[in-house]
């Protein structure tokens, strides 16, 4: 694929076919459905790719853990709203972990431009304990799944990549990596890894927490978690296409942008903090990483400031930025 003008969700699947899948399944949901239809209209790099759609989530997700263990690198993708539907295999996937890498992109509405609540999919990463990857922009979004399937592979991992309707439907520059042709990985049975009977998931529970662990420790040196330098006076923490707008009202800030938001790094997060006199969070609706960070014992603000409801935007962060004084 040449250098282009791509949406967010056609970088993300343009990337998933570089990255060697062989299935994609879905329910279709908007800002989700771009993703999915843009991989069934192009042919994957090894031949084609089993493109398809599903009764609901929870049947594209147990379809695509068929797929990851029998040694297919799979992507599904669904909307915030969808992941509630597909909850109960995601929770026992997180607990069995994957063969070949398997990835899962929940595409977040704030603003509620075309659903029913403002979920935000952030939760699901803690509450399931799997990594979760925020890009801002189309580059990142294609960059950012690509790095998906490695993680999942190298930690034994589903992963989830949200993405917002700004990002989406948004449209940028995107340069592409080399594609990868992948050889499926051989399936091995393994009873006491993959059938969650309760003998067996006592036994993967502690696997988990040793595996977020682990993951916190690649946080501190993930390359998308950046410092941006700036004066001391104020530093800023962010995530997602937010980090856009926190450039652009805050062009002297030193900001940290954090492209994995779960599991936080609380080395690069601590470090950060002690270098500015006034630490703020902004991230759209829940307040999940100033939470996370309050918890470290790191004195933050952030929804004090900005609001909890509706999808942020340069002049929202602006006026809300100027009533606090910043």
């Amino acid at each position: 694929m040449p250098t282009g003008l791509l949406l967010g969700d056609e970088a993300i699947a343009q990337a998933a076919l570089d990255a060697g899948i062989a299935g994609a399944f879905s329910y279709p949901g908007t800002p989700a459905t771009e993703i999915f239809e843009y991989i069934a209209s192009q042919d994957g790099r090894s031949g084609a790719v089993s493109a398809l759609w599903s009764a609901n989530e929870k049947v594209a997700l147990e379809t695509a853990v068929g797929a990851s263990l029998a040694g297919a690198r799979t992507l599904v993708t669904m909307k915030h709203v969808g992941l509630n539907v597909a909850a109960d295999p995601f929770m026992t996937l997180a607990l069995t972990g994957v063969n070949a890498g398997l990835v899962i992109v929940s595409a977040d509405d704030p603003g509620m431009h075309s659903s029913q609540n403002e979920q935000d999919s952030r939760a699901y990463a803690k509450f399931a304990k799997v990594p979760m990857l925020e890009p801002s922009d189309s580059q990142e979004a294609y960059d950012f799944l690509a790095e998906a399937f490695a993680l999942s592979e190298e930690f034994d991992t589903p992963v989830l990549l949200r993405t917002t309707t700004r990002l989406s439907h948004g449209r940028g520059r995107v340069v592409p990596r080399v594609p990868v042709d992948l050889e499926p990985r051989s399936y091995a049975r393994d009873v006491d890894k993959y059938v969650m009977v309760p003998g067996n998931a006592r036994r993967r529970h502690p696997f988990i927490e040793e595996r977020v662990g682990k993951l916190a420790e690649f946080a501190e040196t993930f390359a998308y978690n950046q410092v941006d330098k700036g004066t001391a006076d104020l530093g800023i923490v962010t995530n997602g296409v937010a980090y856009l707008y926190v450039k652009e009202v805050f062009p002297h800030a030193s900001i940290l942008k954090l492209g994995m938001t779960y599991p936080l790094p609380p080395k690069l997060i601590q470090s950060f903090a002690e270098k500015v006199d006034r630490l703020i969070v902004v991230e759209e609706l829940d307040p999940f990483i100033e939470e996370e960070i309050r918890l470290m014992g790191i004195p933050v603000e952030g929804k004090r400031i900005f609001p909890i409801v509706g999808e942020l935007s340069p002049n929202i962060v602006r006026d809300a930025a100027n009533q606090a004084g910043l």
